[in-house]
């Protein structure tokens, strides 16, 4: 005659004098554990519209688009919750590291159509003064700047950018056919910045 094993006895009491483990959600609130990854979140006053996120996004959950709309140029980045694995990569290579966050949020359940599961955010962009393509979005611009610090002047667009926002006016020739040397010296998008010192 075998006799059950301790351990399996063991099992059966701990079982029988506790509670049981599942929650009784939908039915109540269901509170994660702190760790848990849900709904990714942008936050629009410290998202730089760098795009880091979209490009580590393995699923595609995260796009962005260019826009202009009357003369100004905007990027629109944005979540799609229904294709979103919430692998958390996007908030791991957020280089502000809150610009996007993941939440406690895991029911994504709806009756309303899939193209309402998104959440979207826009940023103004930073123009090239001489092709006019977009160069990068201006939060982008002024957190490079604040991060460089005292570092940034051997950079000349952005030297260029801090002038504008000083309101300093410059007087440099420009030429829509060729490039000209004194062009270095504006906001200028790395195609265009390459072929001036090249060129001319």
């Amino acid at each position: 005659m075998k006799y059950p094993k301790l351990r399996e006895i063991k099992g059966a009491l701990i079982s029988l004098f506790t509670k049981p483990y599942t929650s009784k959600f939908p039915f109540a609130p269901h509170t994660p554990y702190p760790a848990f990854r849900g709904k990714p979140y942008y936050d629009n006053e410290k998202c730089m519209g760098c795009t880091a996120c979209v490009n580590v996004c393995p699923t595609g959950a995260l796009s962005f688009k260019d826009i202009s709309v009357d003369g100004i140029t905007k990027r629109i980045l944005k979540i799609s919750w229904d294709i979103c694995i919430e692998c958390g990569q996007c908030e791991l290579n957020c280089p502000t590291i809150e610009g996007i966050k993941l939440s406690q949020e895991f029911d994504i359940s709806t009756t309303e159509k899939r193209k309402d599961l998104h959440q979207t955010i826009e940023k103004e962009m930073v123009l090239c003064e001489h092709c006019e393509k977009p160069v990068a979005a201006k939060d982008h611009i002024l957190w490079t700047i604040k991060k460089l610090g005292p570092l940034y002047p051997p950079n000349t667009t952005l030297v260029a950018f801090c002038q504008q926002l000083l309101s300093i006016k410059t007087t440099i020739k420009t030429s829509k056919e060729g490039f000209v040397r004194q062009e270095r010296f504006r906001v200028l998008c790395p195609n265009c910045r390459r072929k001036i010192i090249f060129t001319s």
